[in-house]
């Protein structure tokens, strides 16, 4: 979704983006607290409120563009290093 958001869309699309992308990470954010990454903890929570539906935070395209690009990346170096910290966890629930 993020690496799609260079297109243009109708603004419904960065809305439920923005929704999706602040639950995620507020979700690894948590995940990071209990496994004691407090790094990761940061990069999250600051993702979530640049994220954040609610109180929006308004930039221009350009600065969209290399926020979406930017976090994509962050997301998939996160998954790629903790891909099995997640799986033991939904495995412990």
């Amino acid at each position: 979704m993020l690496v799609l958001a260079i297109f243009p869309w109708p603004y419904g699309y960065y809305t439920i983006l923005r929704l999706f992308v602040c639950l995620t990470a507020a979700l690894l954010a948590w995940i990071s607290y209990k496994r004691q990454m407090s790094q990761w903890v940061w990069i999250m929570v600051f993702t979530a409120v640049v994220f954040n539906p609610v109180v929006a935070v308004h930039f221009g395209r350009e600065l969209w563009i290399a926020i979406d690009l930017i976090t994509a990346i962050v997301f998939g170096v996160y998954l790629k290093k903790h891909k099995t910290l997640i799986i033991s966890d939904k495995e412990e629930a």
